[in-house]
């Protein structure tokens, strides 16, 4: 397969390596180290792997996304089918990906997928999409989310100030980015601690929605699909919102390598996790319409303190801390596993060598960690919370079908390729086609923020020939790229992985 090392020129031989003692040489030593210091150890048993993926769905999505689904729906009778739907089309998104997760035992997710399937063009373009526009956009939703709810006990009588909101937001996404840059163990277990908030947070929504229900409150679901102005356009939208609240479920396909038994371990997991957050996500929504209607919904900022305080009294302070804590736990959960996505793509050479270089004591890819911070503090201070929704949800669904139609694909292009676990065709059939006719529907629907994405997901193409492809780049630019690389070494004391280094 054609690769080329993106942007760098010069091998890892040139760069700084480790030292025995794990310390940084000096500028003048060009030896390699001896024995490497970095190795991808499988850790993530069964139960982590599920603690992944719900720790990483289980955020603003449930807590915000029910006003944006009601809106483009018009009816509870409706939106509670989307939810479902949504749900149930997840789970079959998230069987492809288990299929290619145990025959592509690589990290990286969909980037590596796509290399796989397609070749390096779509997927430097993948990552380049990743990098400039999609994650640093689902970081601002999320944080915006994050945000809003820690404030929201400090503000109960009026209305929070957005410039609080947003200054809330950008320390809480610099902690989340010193957090994965300083310790793997500690962000670690931060998730897990942040994972049991989650559940929590839903249980303390989902117990008093049924207590409701044995009560009889159920009011607001008589005629419940009267009023149903949903134009066939909007329906995509309210999908977008449904998918939103459930992404999540292919972040363990972003650490494959590191998963014990991924034959066994990361289909189960990924089962598991979906059936859990579907029951949960639709139940919640039950809850949410046995208190509220639709009207009040759509009217509230924030759905689940309204709920909250309609059930709980005062005891609904805590609910806005458990969902800011889930918010939390979703940022960290992100930009841990997307940050391989960055480290494995410059492994392969598609982008700058740098960001797959690790701190020599802290173990952790520091580059491809802090890449983000200023990207998303862009995106945080240009757009409101429900547009950067559909300008991600355009770029993040068109790609996610292109890796699973690339399933089909590998099925024809390679059919003796190991496949300890095998989905039914219909399902990649059907789960691509969806993701291809929303974002193409999209386009018509809200054409300003899925044009924008289209435009900037085509600024690969030439990006991929300008910094992959052409090879004759001026002999000051290699050597001021190399400068700069050594510098940033020993700025930020990260050396090349050991696998890099045996390269």
């Amino acid at each position: 397969m054609f690769r080329k090392a993106a942007v760098t020129t010069v091998s890892n031989g040139s760069y700084l390596q480790g030292q025995d003692d794990g310390r940084l040489p000096s500028m003048g030593n060009r030896q390699p180290a001896q024995e490497g210091k970095v190795v991808l150890k499988r850790k993530v048993t069964l139960l982590r792997g599920i603690s992944i993926i719900i720790g990483t769905i289980i955020g603003a999505g449930i807590f915000i996304s029910p006003k944006g689904i009601l809106k483009n729906t018009g009816s509870v009778g409706m939106s509670l089918i989307v939810w479902t739907a949504c749900g149930i089309l997840s789970l079959f998104g998230a069987l492809c990906y288990a299929e290619l997760g145990t025959c592509i035992k690589k990290s990286g997710g969909h980037y590596t997928y796509i290399l796989e399937a397609f070749g390096p063009l779509p997927a430097f373009v993948r990552v380049w999409v990743e990098l400039l526009v999609i994650r640093p956009a689902a970081t601002a939703v999320i944080s915006l989310a994050f945000g809003r709810y820690f404030l929201e006990p400090f503000f109960m009588q009026c209305e929070i100030p957005e410039l609080a909101i947003k200054l809330t937001t950008a320390a809480g996404i610099t902690l989340v980015m010193v957090l994965n840059s300083m310790s793997v163990s500690w962000s670690t277990r931060i998730q897990i601690f942040l994972t049991f908030c989650k559940l929590v947070a839903i249980l303390i929504i989902i117990v008093p929605g049924v207590i409701q229900l044995i009560k009889g409150e159920t009011q607001h679901f008589k005629n419940a699909f009267a009023g149903n102005d949903a134009s066939v356009l909007g329906l995509p939208l309210a999908f977008y919102s449904g998918m939103y609240a459930y992404s999540g479920w292919f972040y363990l396909n972003f650490v494959t390598e590191e998963v014990e038994n991924p034959e066994k371990n990361i289909p189960l997991a990924i089962c598991i996790s979906m059936i859990i957050v579907t029951v949960g996500y639709v139940l919640t929504n039950v809850a949410y319409f046995t208190t509220i209607s639709a009207g009040e919904l759509l009217l509230s900022q924030a759905v689940a303190v309204t709920f909250a305080e309609r059930l709980m009294g005062s005891f609904s302070l805590a609910v806005p801390v458990f969902v800011a804590l889930s918010c939390f736990g979703s940022m960290n959960g992100g930009v841990f596993a997307v940050s391989r996505m960055f480290f494995v793509a410059s492994r392969e050479g598609h982008l700058p060598e740098i960001l797959s270089m690790i701190h020599v004591r802290k173990h952790t890819p520091l580059p491809a960690v802090i890449v983000l911070h200023p990207l998303t503090m862009i995106m945080l201070f240009t757009g409101d919370l429900y547009s950067l929704l559909n300008f991600l949800s355009f770029a993040r669904w068109l790609f996610i079908g292109l890796v699973v139609a690339g399933l089909i694909y590998l099925r024809y292009k390679r059919p003796d390729m190991p496949r300890p676990f095998k989905v039914p065709i219909f399902i990649p059939a059907l789960f691509s086609f969806t993701c291809l006719f929303m974002v193409a529907l999209s386009l018509y629907s809200d054409p300003v923020n899925t044009g924008i994405g289209f435009a900037i997901t085509l600024t690969g193409v030439p990006a991929y020939y300008l910094f992959i492809v052409w090879d004759k780049k001026p002999k000051w630019f290699r050597k001021l790229l190399y400068k700069v690389t050594i510098t940033l070494q020993i700025l930020l004391e990260v050396i090349p992985s050991e696998e890099d280094q045996k390269s």
